[in-house]
């Protein structure tokens, strides 16, 4: 399994020169599986390079889209992905039970005519909906493929991905709380990510900020650290960064992980997600 990561940001894209390093663009991974099959999750601004990189392996594209929700910065670049202008291109809309919605929301004139010139309807491509995932599981190709219900305002939906090399867990927009206002609590989330080898999960915020911000759905690094422990991961990835979070500000909140790691004697590996750049299972 390969994990390639299009756009790591949250919120808003931040392009320009303090966010060169671990990138701009707003959420879209694309996991290959064991057989070769892509599964896209999320269609942020990250979705339009990853289109010109499909569109450079000259071959008709079967994919499962995987949307954790639709708020903005999570479907926004799907105008832009370019496999859905040509007939040739078939994908799977899974995930969030309003994935399908939000997408065709971005064409949509019936939610606000003038805010853009192309119809859902006239892409060439086939985009199918189904609902397997929301609560559950389903098998591609060998690859288990199971969904957790998420701690996010309007709600919103993570994976995890299990084969024979490992289990891939991603988690973003996400608020790890004790005792949450409604949904999964800390303890649900810590047993859904048991012993998985990489676990990506939302760290927007410092343990300072969060003040101001609870009820927003984002975590901070030290629920993320504990998540980490708790569920007895073997590498943490942090994601979805602040758009104001400088590259450096970035690397700052990944050293404060490796020292609270070191504190618990923990052999936890740490990293933040780096646009552009993939990890292997």
């Amino acid at each position: 399994m390969k994990i390639t990561f299009w756009g790591t940001r949250g919120s808003i894209a931040s392009p320009g020169p303090d966010t060169t390093l671990y990138g701009g663009n707003t959420t879209c991974l694309e996991i290959t599986t064991a057989s070769g099959r892509p599964v896209i999750i999320d269609a942020g601004t990250g979705i339009r390079s990853l289109g010109d990189a499909l569109a450079q392996r000259n071959s008709p594209l079967t994919a499962h889209l995987l949307m954790t929700h639709i708020h903005w910065d999570h479907v926004w670049g799907f105008a832009f992905f370019s496999p859905v202008f040509q007939p040739n291109t078939r994908i799977v809309v899974d995930g969030s039970p309003r994935g399908m919605e939000g997408l065709r929301r971005v064409f949509s004139k019936d939610y606000l005519d003038g805010t853009w010139p192309i119809r859902f309807d006239d892409l060439k491509a086939t985009i199918e909906e189904t609902r397997e995932l929301p609560g559950a599981r389903m098998s591609l190709d060998g690859t288990l493929v199971e969904s957790q219900f998420l701690q996010h305002p309007q709600g919103g939906m993570g994976f995890k991905f299990t084969e024979n090399s490992g289990t891939f867990v991603f988690l973003t927009d996400n608020e790890l709380l004790d005792k949450p206002w409604s949904g999964p609590s800390f303890k649900d989330f810590a047993q859904f990510c048991r012993n998985s080898d990489i676990l990506v999960h939302d760290c927007q915020y410092l343990p300072e900020e969060m003040n101001i911000r609870r009820g927003w759905g984002h975590s901070d690094l030290d629920s993320v650290v504990r998540l980490a422990l708790e569920a007895d991961v073997k590498k943490l990835v942090l994601f979805h960064h602040d758009p104001w979070r400088t590259d450096q500000a970035v690397s700052s909140m990944v050293d404060r992980c490796v020292d609270m790691l070191d504190s618990a004697n923990s052999a936890i590996s740490v990293q933040a997600a780096q646009e552009g750049s993939t990890l292997e299972l």
